[in-house]
């Protein structure tokens, strides 16, 4: 049985390489040929499997210890094919804080095709249990919320489902397999954003999902071949190199951060700062059960008296920017940019306010990170 980190270098063999080459080539062929008409071919045309991506759907399985990846042509195009395996008239339990593009896809898309959903706060277990009806067929949520990082229990609210015979769907995003493997705590699926870590450049799309059993597998290819939105052969392959340093950049994103939150929580212009990796918080005393670290995102707000907008503006070295999990730092304000679907009504009821920032912590010399900040913040006084 070979280690963890291992497994993110050499994924599972492909028995097709006949040249030698190190890695998996990329197969550009949009169509394959049939040696007779009757031929019981494994490929035939790319958009129902190519071998580019067939590697890194093994990899992520391997990883995820899951029965079936899927690679996706966007985080979204992997959530939607998730919820496509459902029927108008199901009912879904769904995290209250969820990533803005997920909030957009269930309420102006999946409602619409007579999908039901209840919000809840998944760390409640009592409200998660009361929103069931019977209906429900998934509870669905992120591991870290976005963007306050509250921590959900995946064993628990694995629990609660088996015992309704529901799924437990995840998305991971913010962890990766590296930190948490949901699967093997009882959920069912777990979904990426593989634009996210799992590429980690900033220079690719994708969507990943795994699933842990034979029977979900083919219904999330039905909806993966029959709607289309595969990853191509060259995105496939930036994202299998991507997760070959997943380890080595984890382990330096993990040790910036906890420097960057040190930083902050000494800073008289920081009101609160969320971060799972508090000691004494009720999210630390989630995670601490179910992850191999804290994560790499980190929230705080600024004094009410304080313009949050100069803040991020004035900052040099960390950039302000929508996404996360790159190797370059990166910044946003949560209401007006990631959540901005939401109304003001909805983003205070899940306590996303003027003040709030999110922080992608990435790979750069962390004495140059907190230098920034240290700069910016000082510019407000």
């Amino acid at each position: 049985m070979i280690d963890f980190d291992t497994k993110l270098v050499h994924g599972r063999s492909q028995n097709d390489n006949t040249t030698g080459a190190v890695n998996v080539p990329i197969y550009n062929s949009s169509t394959y040929i049939f040696p007779k008409v009757d031929a019981k071919v494994r490929w035939d045309y790319a958009r129902s499997g190519n071998p580019t991506r067939n590697y890194l759907e093994d990899q992520i399985a391997e990883l995820e210890g899951g029965y079936q990846g899927f690679a996706f042509s966007s985080g979204l195009a992997a959530i939607h094919s998730v919820f496509s395996i459902f029927s108008p008239g199901d009912h879904i339990v769904i995290g209250d804080t969820v990533y803005g593009g997920t909030f957009r896809l269930v309420n102006q898309f999946f409602k619409r095709w007579k999908l039901e959903f209840t919000a809840v706060n998944t760390q409640d277990l009592a409200a998660v249990k009361k929103a069931i009806k019977p209906n429900t067929k998934a509870i669905y949520f992120e591991t870290f919320s976005n963007p306050l990082l509250r921590v959900t229990s995946v064993r628990k609210i694995s629990k609660i489902a088996k015992k309704y015979n529901l799924l437990t769907i995840v998305d991971n995003t913010f962890l990766t397999p590296y930190l948490q493997q949901p699967l093997k705590l009882g959920a069912d699926i777990v979904i990426h954003s593989a634009t996210k870590y799992l590429g980690g450049h900033s220079d690719v799309i994708a969507g990943i999902v795994v699933t842990k059993t034979k029977e979900l597998a083919e219904r999330v290819y039905f909806n993966q071949n029959g709607i289309g939105a595969v990853l191509s052969p060259e995105s496939s392959n930036l994202i299998r190199r991507g997760i070959q340093t997943l380890a080595v950049r984890m382990d330096r994103h993990l040790s910036n951060t906890q420097k960057i939150v040190n930083f902050l929580q000494n800073r008289p212009e920081i009101k609160k700062v969320y971060y799972p990796g508090l000691v004494g918080t009720k999210d630390y005393e989630i995670a601490k059960q179910e992850v191999n670290g804290y994560g790499a995102i980190v929230s705080f707000e600024l004094q009410d008296n304080l313009d949050t907008t100069k803040f991020v503006e004035n900052l040099k070295l960390i950039q302000l920017a929508v996404s996360l999990g790159a190797v370059e730092s990166l910044i946003e304000l949560p209401y007006k940019m990631t959540h901005a679907e939401l109304s003001r009504k909805e983003q205070k009821k899940i306590g996303i306010t003027a003040q709030l920032i999110r922080l992608s912590v990435g790979i750069e010399s962390p004495d140059d990170l907190i230098k920034d900040l240290r700069h910016s913040l000082e510019s407000l006084n």
